[in-house]
């Protein structure tokens, strides 16, 4: 029986992004670049969606909005972007919706790899997170370092240590 385990989750604090989302409204309102061209950002539910006159104004007012998210602890991989589309009056639109949760085929991946690596670790797939346990501490330390070396899609946190 496995005495210690922890959860791998992706979990974006939604707080977080409506507090970057409200310091990087006010900057572009106020960034003379950006206020000519009437570029603005939306925060719709869980989603942001940014419009512009052009593409590249649109990529400068959501590079605000990226910097202000990374100053507030937001990590961009948890980012999922809609591809830029057309608006009303030429303008151009673009959605950012934000990952909850480790996808099924990111789950499998790492407990693969957990398993690869023949860790005496056991893990699981539990809806959206992956639970890791062992027997001892010293193995939990060990797969928790393996899991940080891995390049996965979504930005990977380590909850319920016990």
């Amino acid at each position: 029986m496995a005495d210690h385990s922890f959860d791998v989750v992706s979990k974006v604090d939604l707080q977080e992004v409506r507090n970057a989302f409200s310091q990087a409204d006010k900057e572009i309102v106020t960034r003379y670049d950006l206020k000519r061209v009437d570029a603005s950002i939306a925060l719709e539910g869980e989603k942001i969606v940014a419009e512009s006159a052009d593409e590249f104004t649109l990529g400068q007012a959501l590079d605000v909005l990226k910097s202000k998210l990374v100053k507030r602890g937001v990590h961009l991989k948890s980012l999922r972007p809609d591809p830029v589309e057309p608006a009303a009056r030429g303008r151009v639109r673009q959605s950012i919706a934000f990952q909850q949760g480790i996808p099924t085929e990111t789950a499998k991946k790492l407990v693969a790899e957990i398993k690869q690596r023949k860790l005496r670790v056991q893990a699981s797939i539990q809806g959206d997170s992956v639970r890791i346990s062992a027997k001892s501490k010293d193995e939990l330390q060990t797969a928790i370092a393996a899991l940080r070396a891995l390049e996965v899609d979504v930005p990977l946190t380590f909850t319920n240590y016990r």
